[in-house]
């Protein structure tokens, strides 16, 4: 199937679909416009080529995944761009993380043979129109395996997560914090966090991360690191005057598991090293084993990111 504004669609199926508007050719070739409800519908084929407006809701494109209605080989092509992105450089950022493209007017998209996997676009493929427009093609997603996302308080790391697998089909979100069921304003931290979420994705309360990173495959987002810390010193008895020695062998096996997880995975942790120096022992003691677990861990690590302001910095090794 070839999509083009100059080509009737003349013995085309056309059909409204929860997922937005289908479109099947007579060839076969299958398109989807997912304008829909975005509800947790029904599975079925991969679709050829689906066009989607991944600034409003990438976790469509998500469930779509989840679904089977799109595959390795479907050409993700995002619509209804503007300035929700703030810059072009920042859209093609996440669309690399969700495997999209983006396509000028006048461009072909194909489905017929040789239209394979690939990335960007392609303009040397022979399509069999002599139209001289590019060829759209499949762009893989870029999700490196293990990622660290390290920010202040406030600092947008948790949603720059999040939106770094809001397109993925299967995501675990690991809460290591306590519930805080007698703490109305931290019920209502964990509420945003909880709407601002696919609703497809599966959480985990777990402060046994060790084991998790052993054992678990797919997608993990850890959320975070730093409480997962204050719950470990708090299950040794090991805040001052208490020798952390049992803290050190957690901090050591976390970091084993880290190495060796066949997941992909992004934790989430707090920048720890910008401030004054605490004056409480306990807050020196937290303060000095984040810090050297975040080192320990960024340089264990295929990409790490300093999140400020809502901003993302690269860290290379």
């Amino acid at each position: 199937m070839v999509i083009d504004d100059n080509v009737p669609l003349s013995g085309h199926e056309l059909a409204r679909t929860p997922d937005g508007d289908s479109v099947v050719s007579p060839d076969g070739g299958r398109l989807l416009f997912a304008n829909g409800d975005r509800v947790n519908g029904e599975g079925g084929e991969p679709y050829d080529i689906v066009l989607i407006d991944l600034l409003e809701r990438p976790d469509h494109l998500g469930d779509l995944r989840r679904r089977g209605l799109v595959g390795e080989a479907t050409q993700i092509v995002a619509v209804g761009l503007d300035h929700r992105a703030p810059s072009e450089a920042e859209l093609d950022r996440r669309l690399r993380f969700w495997g999209a493209i983006t396509v000028p007017d006048g461009t072909i998209l194909d489905t017929g043979p040789g239209a394979g996997p690939d990335t960007g676009l392609d303009t040397g493929l022979d399509t069999g129109l002599d139209t001289g427009a590019p060829l759209a093609r499949v762009r893989p997603r870029s999700l490196p395996r293990r990622t660290l996302l390290i920010g202040g308080s406030r600092s947008g790391k948790s949603a720059e997560a999040e939106l770094r697998l809001a397109a993925e089909p299967e995501v675990t979100y690991v809460a290591t914090g306590s519930p805080g069921h007698d703490d109305p304003e931290w019920l209502a931290r964990v509420k945003t966090h909880q709407a601002r979420r696919p609703a497809h994705w599966r959480t985990l309360e777990t402060t046994d991360l060790s084991e998790l990173l052993t054992t678990a495959t797919g997608v993990l987002l850890i959320d975070g690191l730093g409480t997962w810390l204050a719950a470990v010193i708090d299950a040794h008895a090991a805040w001052p005057p208490a020798t952390p020695e049992a803290v050190h062998a957690e901090c050591d096996a976390l970091l084993e598991a880290w190495r060796q997880t066949t997941a992909h995975v992004i934790a989430i942790t707090d920048e720890v090293g910008q401030g004054i120096v605490p004056t409480p022992p306990a807050g020196r003691l937290f303060r000095d084993l984040l810090g050297a677990l975040n080192q320990h861990l960024t340089t264990a690590s295929e990409e790490s990111a300093l999140i400020t302001a809502g901003r993302v910095l690269p860290l290379p090794l």
